[in-house]
């Protein structure tokens, strides 16, 4: 993992504190990560805690505290230990991205589900109005994965009311019509257009169902050339040449993406936000799309260990999208 890279993780990780309503900061569009200095341990180590404490109105200590588990559990960083007056000290572990990927694909759809929630009974009170229906509809899965259980009435007061539909969404197509729905923040008035239904790149419902479409496709035609996918090989080492570099980075950001999932998923069930997972699938597809040309072997090329990895990382994106689309009751189809 590259110090950029690294520095992207630290970002993730302060979002995730933010979301999670334990630090009440702006994210700052840049982390600092340097070689750890006198008294300090691991690969890597920044000074993000000590920058937030005073917009944070908390100690740097503090600070530290709360963003480390955020930071423990992204890919590529095996252990994080706070030292001096709030310093955050990272250890990279080769072994993380592909107990990553393992895990995505063992769990399955079930990958990010948690019981976070478990226990409570969700109240949704919603107007007669399609699109509330529809996002309350959404959440009942959704919080169903956190543990929860939603319960969906028409009363007063309502306490979900996210902007209407500016015209009937039904003639878009069950799957078009859903993500029109879904995919702008409550607050935000939905585009009931024809542009949910053109085959394009400008479209993210395009975007995240042909990035399923192509994990399932990168599956059939790696059976077809006599391997499949292994996990255990997927990891950051660092390379010298540029086109190296750069798939390294689309890794990461790959990785990244699959590691967040769950964040999304809590975040989505416990801010009662289904636009939240709609967005996380577009970053998630838009990151295999930029890894998968390195999937398949070109030309007179073997199959190696290093396809075998990238294939598993594909499929665990596929599964990534897969599970969150169904979660929107928006359909995955293996071909596109």
């Amino acid at each position: 993992m590259t110090p950029v890279e690294l520095s992207r993780t630290v970002l993730r990780a302060v979002r995730r504190a933010v979301d999670d309503g334990e630090l009440s900061v702006a994210v700052p569009a840049r982390a600092v990560v340097t070689p750890p200095g006198p008294g300090g341990c691991g690969d890597y180590a920044t000074n993000i805690a000590l920058q937030l404490a005073r917009p944070a109105g908390r100690g740097p200590l503090e600070v530290a505290e709360i963003l480390r588990p955020h930071l423990s559990g992204a890919a590529g960083v095996a252990d994080v230990a706070i030292t001096g007056p709030g310093f955050l000290n990272i250890s990279l572990g080769a072994g993380a991205p592909a107990a990553l990927a393992h895990h995505v694909l063992t769990q399955g759809t079930r990958y990010g589900h948690s019981d976070v929630l478990a226990g409570q009974v969700v109240e949704l009170r919603v107007p007669y109005d399609a699109r509330a229906e529809v996002v309350a509809d959404t959440l009942v899965r959704i919080v169903a994965t956190q543990g929860g259980r939603a319960e969906v009435r028409h009363a007063e007061p309502v306490n979900l009311r996210p902007v209407p539909a500016p015209e009937d969404p039904a003639p878009l197509g069950p799957d078009a019509a859903r993500w029109a729905l879904l995919h702008p923040a409550p607050h935000d008035r939905p585009r009931i257009t024809a542009d949910h239904l053109v085959q394009r790149e400008s479209n993210p419902l395009f975007r995240v169902r042909y990035a399923h479409a192509r994990t399932r496709a990168l599956s059939r035609n790696a059976a077809a050339l006599g391997y499949v996918s292994d996990p255990s090989h997927v990891s950051h080492e660092s390379h010298v040449s540029h086109e190296s570099q750069e798939l390294e980075s689309q890794e990461h950001d790959l990785l990244a993406a699959l590691g967040d999932y769950p964040h999304a998923l809590r975040i989505a069930a416990s801010h009662r936000t289904p636009d939240r997972l709609a967005r996380h699938l577009v970053v998630t597809a838009d990151a295999l799309l930029a890894f998968q040309h390195a999937v398949l072997p070109l030309g007179d090329e073997k199959p190696s260990a290093a396809h075998r990895a990238r294939l598993a990382l594909a499929e665990a994106a596929g599964t990534v999208l897969a599970g969150g689309l169904s979660l929107l009751g928006i359909s995955a189809p293996d071909y596109l």
